[in-house]
């Protein structure tokens, strides 16, 4: 640059250069590995911060080293220790590859080296965890109970995930008209939806209210809490055990059954997305394949 004096070539030299690392090497976000966790773990759903959780500290007692200092020899010798499940071992790949992914954004880890991980491919078992209508209408009479018979029919009417259930609360329920009524669901990624529930449901629903008020949960345990995520489980398995299904039935397995059966019944596709919270209609999608209408193999000779 003629015409500058050298104290000012100088000083400008060293505030390109200052502002070119600055935006190479971003300032980090955070000054550990603990507390890159906590941003990462940050206004998750709690089930989500518990498995995290878990596969992170896992991960780095087997590592034992600081995440800046981890490499992908590293990341693959640990993966190959994995055992159980083909989905479980996805899920924690997924999750060390999400923080790693996360602290480079952040400016904490100079190199991602998840990114050089692949995922694991896992087999799809979506259709074997879809009952019938006629187990899901024989869990549901059997059911004796008014609290328990109330929960299967929401979790399957409503299509609701388990913790979506727990934290439901009166105040969530607002009458419609023809004797329906709809739920309000803070769910999944921080997402309201509501949904309208038939008014058989509904008036299911108001017989177990009792004199319950506004702020109390809907499905009231024996200490007066909101039911949890395991007795909800166990209120779908006995049910499911009673009818005569052997498989380990979960509540996710009504959430499943809802999208497959209305599907069946040719609910439109961007409607059970709604109503569920699918992220895309991608999502909702796979329910067709899992159970498909038709098939070649009818026309052949058999």
């Amino acid at each position: 640059m003629p015409g500058l004096d050298n104290n000012f070539r100088t000083w400008y030299f060293l505030l390109m250069t200052a502002l070119a690392i600055q935006l190479t090497h971003p300032t980090a976000q955070a000054d550990s590995d603990e507390h890159l966790i906590s941003l990462f773990l940050y206004e998750k759903s709690p089930h989500t911060i518990r498995a995290y959780t878990l596969e992170i500290r896992r991960f780095q007692a087997y590592v034992g080293k600081p995440l800046q200092a981890v490499t992908l020899g590293d990341l693959q010798a640990f993966v190959s220790t994995l055992s159980g499940s083909d989905n479980t071992k996805a899920r924690t790949t997924a999750a060390l590859k999400s923080l790693l992914t996360f602290g480079q954004e952040l400016g904490y880890l100079q190199y991602n080296v998840g990114a050089a991980l692949k995922r694991r491919k896992v087999r799809e078992t979506l259709s074997q965890r879809i009952l019938t209508e006629s187990q899901v209408i024989h869990m549901i009479e059997l059911e004796k109970n008014p609290r328990n018979r109330a929960l299967l029919r929401t979790l399957y009417l409503a299509g609701l995930r388990n913790s979506e259930a727990s934290n439901l609360r009166w105040s969530d329920l607002i009458a419609r008209d023809a004797g329906e009524g709809q739920l309000s669901i803070f769910g999944k990624g921080g997402k309201t939806r509501v949904i309208l529930v038939p008014a058989s449901l509904w008036a299911e629903l108001q017989a177990i209210r009792g004199e319950a008020r506004p702020e109390d949960p809907v499905f009231l345990s024996m200490q007066k809490g909101p039911l949890c995520g395991w007795a909800i489980v166990k209120v779908v398995r006995d049910a499911a055990q009673r009818a005569g299904i052997k498989a380990n039935v979960t509540p996710h397995w009504l959430r499943h059954c809802h999208a497959s059966h209305s599907l069946d019944r040719n609910a439109p596709m961007h409607l059970v997305k709604e109503t569920l919270g699918h992220a895309s209609l991608q999502t909702t999608s796979l329910y067709t394949h899992a159970r498909p209408g038709e098939s070649s193999a009818k026309y052949l000779p058999s």
